[in-house]
């Protein structure tokens, strides 16, 4: 008799125990949620619970089991895993919100009558802008600093060229830098003319200015990183991968981020300085919450833009010219097996295909084999066809940039010749591992990833040029460009257990867009607008 009661307390027990709805965070309801998981199921509703999603399902399931004090109704709206830039310059960008944009520029006149506005308005100290581009101009010669010399005799300027490879400065600012006719600068250019310096300065030579510039303080430097981080947030950005960092901007931001002021998810890729090798690398690891320090940032090559990009056959348009190698062999091997040596991933900066075989020649002299250890070779953008194979032979993933095709179209081909069909070859590259990361380089491109996709799946400009795509055939999927800034964005930096799909356990991070970017309309693509940013469940961003 007892054992039956026992049973039959039991029973009632569980089915109230069925009945009883399980308090959580927040439910979202009513959705198309884009879990990006291994058969990119969508789902209607999702459950958030300290931070973490704690289930998802359909609607009749998720009210069934889950109650919440705040429910999130997005009357079909889409929902997406929080978007990852794996190569970008966040502290970069923030701190050029203080410089003159002169991006979109259509002349060198127009650029001095932008940088006249802004010196109005910052009366001292050094006058600095960037964003211009002479491919964009009517004259695409190079510029020269004659009237910067005029306009500013007495205060230093510095212009730099959107790729960040090349800058125009005057000459005040080569007085300061001790930059005369006879200064030689291993791995960089000083154009003359006429036997008279021109104020452009390419790849390494435009460091001897950088290092004469003042530097901010901390002050400046947290203004940098959280005036990046709102602007990044409204377009859906929860995590970036930021491309070469030094030791105090780093540990500003852990700081920012312990005493959560900078939310933003940071992969610190580190500049390759002693310092950061002794604070970070040989002790091993780094990570926090949302700080993570596993890779050292290399450069092989310059820009094509600025003919800096190291090609093994010279330039179509430069006869003369095959691009510039910015570090030796020696190092650059050096560097890598010291990072192997301490388990840290090797993330390479090549545009041509001198640098890219450089490099993947390095990498596989010393990964020897397949492997997990997922360097990465940093815009992989023009590559020479017997090198393809590398990148899958030893395990090598090509971190691209998609914005970056769309915007060098309109002249890469005069630079290239007949090598531009083995240039932004996207499609050929994720074939090698089966993924990719894709990312923006902003502020070299745009922050917002959705330009990125648009470009990824399109392959056109924003005015729907060129009508068949720039070499249609390398474009992606949209479940392809959606894996590149989501999940495959993520396991580049060893987080896809972590971040970059939607699944019970991982961190909350995902973002509310106006409309669905896998369903409209192509060219409807870049218009779309992010609603809300959630990171750990914590809405960072709305747009109301």
């Amino acid at each position: 008799m007892k054992t039956k009661t026992f049973l039959l307390l039991l029973t009632i027990f569980t089915m109230n125990s069925c009945d009883t709805k399980s308090p959580v965070d927040m439910i979202i309801t009513n959705a198309v949620i884009y879990s990006v998981d291994s058969s990119f199921n969508t789902f209607e509703s999702m459950v958030i619970k300290d931070g973490l999603i704690a289930d998802i399902g359909n609607n009749q399931e998720i009210r069934k089991h889950y109650s919440s004090n705040k429910v999130l109704d997005l009357n079909g709206k889409s929902a997406y895993p929080g978007f990852i830039d794996p190569h970008c310059h966040f502290y970069g960008y923030g701190n050029g919100l203080r410089e003159a944009n002169l991006r979109e520029t259509s002349s060198l006149e127009e650029v001095l009558e932008k940088i006249k506005d802004h010196a109005n308005k910052h009366p001292e100290g050094w006058i600095i802008g960037r964003g211009w581009d002479q491919n964009d101009w009517e004259n695409k010669e190079w510029p020269s600093n004659e009237e910067l010399n005029i306009l500013f005799p007495d205060r230093p300027v510095v212009l730099v060229r959107i790729d960040g490879h090349a800058t125009l400065v005057n000459q005040k600012a080569l007085d300061l830098a001790n930059i005369n006719k006879n200064t030689v600068i291993d791995g960089g250019e000083i154009l003359s003319k006429n036997g008279e310096l021109t104020g452009i300065l390419i790849d390494n030579a435009t460091g001897e200015v950088n290092s004469v510039i003042p530097k901010g303080g901390v002050k400046e430097i947290k203004e940098a990183l959280l005036g990046g981080q709102e602007n990044c947030f409204a377009v859906g950005l929860t995590s970036v991968h930021d491309a070469g960092l030094y030791l105090n901007v780093i540990e500003t931001i852990d700081e920012l981020q312990h005493n959560k002021m900078l939310k933003m998810r940071v992969y610190a890729m580190l500049s390759p300085t002693e310092e950061n090798f002794e604070k970070y690398m040989y002790n091993g690891i780094y990570k926090t919450d949302r700080l993570h320090i596993a890779s050292i940032k290399l450069f092989a090559d310059g820009a094509l833009g600025s003919r800096g990009a190291l090609m093994i056959e010279p330039y179509s348009d430069d006869p003369e010219n095959s691009g510039l190698q910015v570090a030796s062999y020696d190092y650059l091997h050096k560097m890598t097996s010291l990072a192997d040596s301490f388990g840290y991933q090797v993330n390479t900066h090549c545009i041509g295909d001198g640098a890219n075989r450089l490099m993947l020649k390095i990498y596989s002299d010393v990964l020897k084999t397949e492997n997990d250890k997922r360097w990465r070779i940093e815009h992989s953008q023009v590559i020479h066809p017997d090198d393809f194979n590398i990148f899958g032979k030893y395990s090598i993933i090509p971190s691209i940039q998609t914005t970056h095709a769309t915007s060098d179209m309109y002249w890469a081909e005069e630079r290239l010749g007949d090598r531009i069909q083995y240039a932004y070859a996207y499609k050929k590259l994720l074939e090698q591992n089966g993924w990719l990361p894709n990312g923006s380089d902003f502020p070299i491109e745009s922050i917002n990833p959705l330009y990125g996709f648009f470009a990824a799946v399109s392959r056109k400009d924003h005015s729907g040029w060129p009508e068949n795509g720039f070499q249609a055939k390398e474009s992606l999927s949209r479940e392809e460009a959606m894996k590149a800034m989501t999940i495959w964005a993520a396991k580049s930096g060893f987080e896809e257990n972590e971040l970059g799909s939607l699944e019970p356990g991982k961190k909350a991070d995902f973002v509310i867009t106006d409309q669905d970017i896998m369903k409209v309309p192509e060219m409807d693509i870049f218009e779309t607008k992010v609603l809300k940013t959630f990171i750990a469940g914590e809405e960072v961003y709305s747009s109301k």
